[in-house]
């Protein structure tokens, strides 16, 4: 069974690498970037992929939308999401595209070996294996995107709205500035702000505490 993984983690990309090689499987290509990961799939026509989220350049949502363009251009190709993340918009296409075999398993919640090779396998063999914790954060995210949220995290952003800086937070909530920039970088990781887009995520964390 051929696999081809894109994981720009060398750590990570080599024990995935060794582990399924020693689970009978063939890896066809070790990829760490969006591009060398179609062309491995154009090359190597594999029975699974293994896909991350966050790729190259922007790691923001390189890999989801990798996995789609590798089905629009093989139809049917089985793909394993295995990330840290749950993707918003590009996951449920994938997810409800119903081309074949599909799976989104999140990385700090795997237990065990076996639970992953069975999810590959499964997904090979045109089967589903799909994490809950994803499903519940899809369901969240279609609802309101600041459920997800805790209630500081909101009470910064509705700080932010009022057009307040960090030191401005800090003083009204009583707590460190160091404090708040760790508050703000969480809800630009759970509003999928992209690291790259540094210069307007303030901006745009606000229009979307507004739009809610």
């Amino acid at each position: 069974m051929r696999v081809v993984i894109v994981e720009d983690n060398a750590v990570l990309a080599e024990g995935l690498n060794l582990l399924l090689a020693s689970s009978g499987f063939e890896v066809a290509a070790r990829t760490a970037d969006a591009p060398s990961f179609l062309a491995a799939v154009a090359e190597h026509r594999p029975d699974v992929t293994v896909v991350d989220v966050r790729l190259p350049p922007t790691f923001s949502d390189e890999g989801v939308q990798a996995a789609l363009a590798a089905r629009a251009a093989v139809p049917g190709l089985p793909v394993l999401v295995f990330s840290q993340y749950v993707e918003q918009v590009y996951a449920r296409d994938l997810l409800a595209d119903g081309l074949g075999g599909v799976g989104y398993l999140l990385k700090d919640r795997v237990a065990r070996v076996e639970e992953f090779l069975d999810a590959v396998r499964r997904v090979a063999a045109g089967g589903t294996a799909i994490d809950p914790e994803v499903v519940a954060q899809l369901l969240v995210r279609r609802t309101s995107p600041l459920a997800r949220l805790t209630p500081r995290e909101r009470e910064v952003l509705e700080l932010m709205a009022q057009g307040l800086d960090n030191g401005d937070i800090a003083a009204r909530l009583v707590v460190t500035e160091r404090a708040v920039h760790k508050h703000i970088g969480n809800i630009f990781l759970k509003l999928d702000l992209a690291p790259t887009d540094s210069g307007h995520r303030r901006v745009r964390a606000v229009l979307t505490y507004l739009d809610a």
